[in-house]
């Protein structure tokens, strides 16, 4: 720990992704406010326009992992910052001259949604060239905190600038935050590993097989992707109807929305805090089975707040499902990397957020359709049954057993799980 902390490196990351994370949860609650305030979107468009942030996940996820693993990765991070400060950008000026619609809101929400997935696959792949293996559980625990921190600070910094400079300005926040985010990375002095490639030139879909069936065959990645996919399924089926709970249903005012956002984001630092320790506690495998299935409490106090306990039921809800899911993610990736070879990290990553993060715009589109026909009330309800059997993925694999971080699946152990011939990796 004491020489992560001395690492500037990854201090820059760290505090980058520290100030882009706070900015995120702003336009998280301002895009749709947006729709919502401004521009009167029905149910079913304020579900689109939360599942089109996700949509380039299922779409350009793939191919977005075999293109980072044939370049430096920190040059990828830098590109996506620069496309995502550009696309919000151009929010505050449409909204300025009176020009802003619900289609370029749409726009926005999908190309920041294409940056974002190369960023996330980029960033992922790009950690392990700057701490060391025995350091992932750590690092990521860091990011994790962060990222918990901007749930607290994001949401009520975004209520109160939505209330004070209204929805479309206050984007401006996020924006600049990625232009700070952008500044530290061209300040890290480590050098972008050059990446390793095969001694015979493969093609993009070749490298897009293989990190899929490094996936599939790698049985705990795999169980812990269909658990994960399972939740955010699900989770797109919540967030698509929640905030028209709180808005149209509960009557919540912007500052208040954001006010539970912030109280529930305390869960997601306690979960940041506590994941190395259960690790170390537990085993690494079974924090993780504990930590997906405690956050199956949280969705039904979402789907039953109502009444004058409803601000506690809406803040104690997301604060549990916070704290879980961060205290799960920390260590599940950790295993992934762990396991991954170098060279297939960023296929890895692609693969897995391929079928992770696919589900979010599919829930996010049923969601909507499930609010415009049952209702927004018993939408949660089923999005709090789904999310609650996510574990139930885990049970049969070699996960609850795994007490530690495992070692990283040998070369020459790799042809029985891409299923072909290996070719060793050139410098």
């Amino acid at each position: 720990m004491a020489s992560l902390l001395r690492n500037r490196d990854f201090g820059l990351l760290w505090a980058g992704q520290s100030i882009s994370r706070a900015g995120s949860e702003v336009s998280l609650l301002a895009l749709p406010l947006i729709a919502i305030q401004i521009l009167d979107a029905t149910t079913f468009e304020v579900g689109s326009l939360i599942a089109v942030e996700t949509l380039p996940f299922l779409l350009v996820g793939l191919p977005a992992g075999a293109w980072v693993d044939r370049v430096r990765r920190r040059r990828v991070l830098i590109a996506a910052d620069i496309g995502r400060l550009a696309a919000l950008g151009s929010i505050p000026i449409a909204s300025a001259f009176a020009s802003l619609t619900l289609v370029h809101l749409f726009v926005v929400a999908f190309v920041t949604g294409v940056f974002t997935v190369f960023f996330d696959v980029a960033y992922q792949s790009y950690l392990p060239e700057l701490v060391g293996r025995d350091q992932l559980v750590d690092g990521n625990a860091k990011l994790a905190a962060s990222e918990s921190t901007a749930h607290v600070v994001g949401p009520g910094l975004g209520g109160a600038l939505v209330s004070w400079v209204g929805a479309s300005t206050a984007v401006v926040a996020d924006a600049l935050s990625y232009a700070a985010s952008l500044l530290c990375l061209v300040a890290i002095r480590t050098p972008a590993e050059e990446p390793e490639r095969a001694a015979v030139p493969t093609s993009l879909m070749t490298d897009i097989r293989e990190g899929l069936r490094f996936v599939w065959r790698e049985h705990r990645i795999r169980a812990v992707a269909f658990c994960t996919a399972t939740s955010n399924l699900f989770s797109g089926v919540l967030t698509a109807v929640v905030l028209l709970l709180m808005t149209r249903v509960l009557g919540f005012s912007g500052g208040r929305i954001g006010l539970v956002f912030a109280v529930s984001g305390v869960g997601a630092i306690v979960g940041s805090v506590i994941a190395p320790w259960l690790a170390r506690r537990l085993g690494v495998g079974p924090a993780i089975v504990l930590s997906i299935a405690f956050g199956g409490i949280g969705p039904f106090l979402v789907a039953g707040a109502t009444g004058s306990l409803a601000t506690a039921m809406l803040a104690l809800g997301f604060g549990i499902f916070g704290l879980s899911g961060v205290a799960y993610n920390v260590n599940q990736v950790s295993v992934r990397q762990a396991l991954c070879p170098r060279r297939l990290q960023g296929r890895m990553n692609a693969s897995v957020r391929f079928m992770v993060w696919g589900t979010l715009p599919l829930g996010g589109f049923l969601g909507g359709a499930l609010g415009s026909t049952i209702g927004i009330r018993s939408t949660l309800w089923v999005a709090a049954v789904g999310q609650a059997a996510a574990f139930l993925w885990l049970l049969p694999s070699p996960i609850p057993s795994m007490k530690e971080i495992p070692d990283p699946v040998d070369e020459a152990h790799l042809e029985p799980i891409l299923g072909g011939v290996v070719e060793a990796p050139t410098p």
